[in-house]
């Protein structure tokens, strides 16, 4: 019987950040039966390519020996003819500077399905991420992109007359490509940039003249790096933000790493529809967020109760909300029900954490009550009771009526329970599910796997315990938990952290404030201490 064919694709990896590859591009590393990669840069998202993946390193970088291209293409056809799955990976876009034209005539030869996926080539990205804009009106109405590992082969009469020059692999170079632009008639105080390690936490960039830049960059390693040539380079100043984070000139603030989460890998349990706040957070401060959702958050099994709570709400005294979910799916229950806020006049309503009251006031609703500590313990030892009609000395009155939307699979029960106790009726109706997904995300199963990842946050009980769940789904990290030693397990408040103890074994951090802001806060603080592991 014949062996099924497999398929080739000639993926950009883009200038080296993962979060600045395609959304098809990280899909196709994830599923990655044979990796075929060039060693231009060292790629950080060989860390997401799953363990069961056969790869390949075919060279391409300076200095060293490189794989012939004609056994690189022989390499691609005979494991697409082997039905696997291939992903040649290339820095930056596979058609800039990527020698593909080979390689696709080979696949071709060869009777094999290839796909080229497109990336950002550093050509482009480098300058934008500096601040620097290749056009404008006024100064560069065109630019050149070339390479400058040939320099001798370049035109340069024909180069200094184009306004903005994008030059790549010329860091060895970079002597004679200033002495080459200066003998053609440019100015020596035409403005050059350098920047290297683009998109990285690690980027740097020296500015300077013709005249200096030599000076400025001597005993420095400058690949690998982009140089931009022409006035553009002045614009800088006035496009970057002030005190600007990821735009750093190392001849102004050499030494220092403005990025306190810089070179740390983060995986984010929270649900999928609620973790890109707080992964944006973590990438401002530098890290590489992997989100694995450990939650799959969708309405509860039946409406009913909730409904029939709703068709009495004017018996109620207090609404109970304690997370945004519930917020966010009483409220689409209410509209549900041909209601609106207008229905809640007379209930005063109490929230836990801030990022439900956020999420309450988006509904023009402004809370009667937020604990000083934002769980539910904190609720009911300061929960207001003053002002309900039939007060006694600070116990609830019995016709104190509360309802309490809450997820179907159950929590709260000690503020059910000890509201209970002071006299108080709690009505609880599920508003929402929260569930364990089926199969653990790829990308993050490969990070873990490779043991790429630093730190794992958790925001609730839930999330640990879908966590472990989930990891039950990889023998390697089931039986054998040693690569849990390293990493540092961060948790929202002290609840959370008890399911870390019982089910991790351990606990690094725990933030102070209970919210998602206050948990990136004590990350930076705990990577700071501890830098040096």
């Amino acid at each position: 019987m014949k062996n099924p064919k497999g398929k080739v694709y000639l993926v950009g990896a883009g200038p080296g950040d993962c979060d600045l590859m395609t959304v098809r591009s990280q899909k196709l590393l994830s599923q990655a039966q044979v990796l075929i990669y060039d060693a231009l840069v060292d790629i950080p998202q060989l860390e997401l390519i799953p363990v069961t993946c056969l790869k390949i390193e075919v060279g391409k970088r300076g200095g060293k020996p490189s794989t012939q291209q004609q056994e690189i293409n022989r390499l691609l056809v005979e494991y697409c003819h082997k039905g696997k799955q291939v992903v040649r990976l290339k820095s930056g876009d596979p058609f800039i500077f990527g020698r593909s034209s080979s390689e696709i005539q080979a696949l071709i030869a060869g009777d094999c399905a290839f796909e080229v996926i497109p990336g950002i080539s550093s050509a482009f990205a480098a300058p934008l991420l500096a601040g620097i804009p290749l056009t404008d009106p006024v100064m560069s109405r065109c630019f050149a992109v070339m390479s400058a590992h040939e320099p001798d082969a370049l035109e340069w009469e024909a180069l200094v007359k184009i306004e903005t020059l994008v030059i790549l692999m010329g860091g060895r170079n970079l002597g004679e490509i200033v002495w080459q632009l200066q003998k053609h008639g440019l100015s020596s105080q035409t403005p050059i940039a350098i920047i290297r390690d683009c998109g990285r936490p690690e980027q740097r960039i020296w500015l300077g003249n013709l005249s200096d830049i030599i000076s400025k960059t001597t005993g420095k390693s400058l690949s690998p790096c982009v140089i931009i040539i022409g006035e553009v380079v002045r614009l800088r100043e006035y496009l970057i933000q002030p005190q600007s984070t990821n735009m750093i000139d190392i001849n102004i603030t050499i030494n220092k790493n403005p990025l306190p989460l810089a070179g740390k890998t983060i995986l984010v349990t929270r649900a999928a529809s609620q973790s890109g706040q707080f992964t944006h957070c973590l990438q401002q401060q530098g890290a590489r967020a992997i989100e694995m959702p450990a939650l799959v958050i969708g309405p509860p099994s039946t409406w009913e109760p909730l409904d029939s709570a709703i068709a009495q709400l004017s018996s109620f005294h207090w609404l109970i909300l304690t997370s945004t979910n519930a917020v966010n799916y009483f409220f689409e229950r209410l509209e549900a029900s041909g209601k609106d806020a207008r229905s809640l006049f007379g209930i005063k309503i109490a929230v836990v954490g801030k990022k439900t009251a956020e999420t309450l006031r988006s509904h023009s609703l402004q809370p009667d009550f937020i604990p000083p500590n934002f769980v539910a313990d904190s609720l009911v030892e300061n929960f207001p009771w003053e002002g309900v009609e039939g007060d006694r000395g600070g116990i609830a009155p019995t016709n104190c009526k509360i309802l309490f939307p809450r997820v179907e699979s159950g929590g709260r029960e000690v503020l059910v329970k000890e509201f209970t106790a002071k006299g108080a009726q709690v009505i609880e109706a599920p508003a929402y599910q929260s569930c364990c997904p089926e199969n653990i995300d790829p990308i993050a199963l490969a990070a873990l796997q490779n043991r790429a990842v630093d730190i794992i946050t958790f925001a609730s009980s839930k999330t640990v315990q879908n966590f472990c769940k989930l990891i039950e789904q990889s023998p390697e990290l089931s039986r054998n938990q040693d690569w849990l030693k390293n990493v540092c397990i961060a948790s929202i408040g002290p609840e959370t952290s008890k399911s870390c103890y019982n089910l991790l074994g351990k606990l690094d951090v725990e933030a102070k404030e209970y919210t998602l802001d206050g948990l990136s806060e004590a990350i930076v603080q705990w990577v700071a201490q501890n830098q040096n592991l």
